[in-house]
């Protein structure tokens, strides 16, 4: 795990960003895509598709936001393409 995972996430810092709330959170955080992977054990292609707003599942949301360390409410509350959410 990066040593800035560990730091306090801004939300400021999120809603000051241009970047899909989860991307800001990863930034910040200082996770590639693929360490966030191995932390949260989704496949890199998953946390891509949520990235690009093509997948918005809250029980992938839900762990993304356990590894990142931030709540819940701020990745699981983010819009989607076309402000729905994907079905599997």
């Amino acid at each position: 795990m990066p040593n800035t995972a560990r730091k306090a996430i801004s939300n400021d810092i999120i809603a000051a960003s241009d970047l899909n709330p989860l991307k800001a959170a990863r930034e910040t955080r200082g996770y590639t895509i693929e360490e966030l992977s191995l932390t949260c054990g989704l496949a890199v292609g998953e946390i891509v598709d949520i990235e690009d707003g093509k997948d918005a599942d809250p029980a992938k949301l839900r762990r993304i936001a356990s590894a990142l360390q931030v709540p819940e409410e701020e990745l699981i509350g983010m819009p989607a393409a076309e402000n729905r959410l994907v079905q599997q």
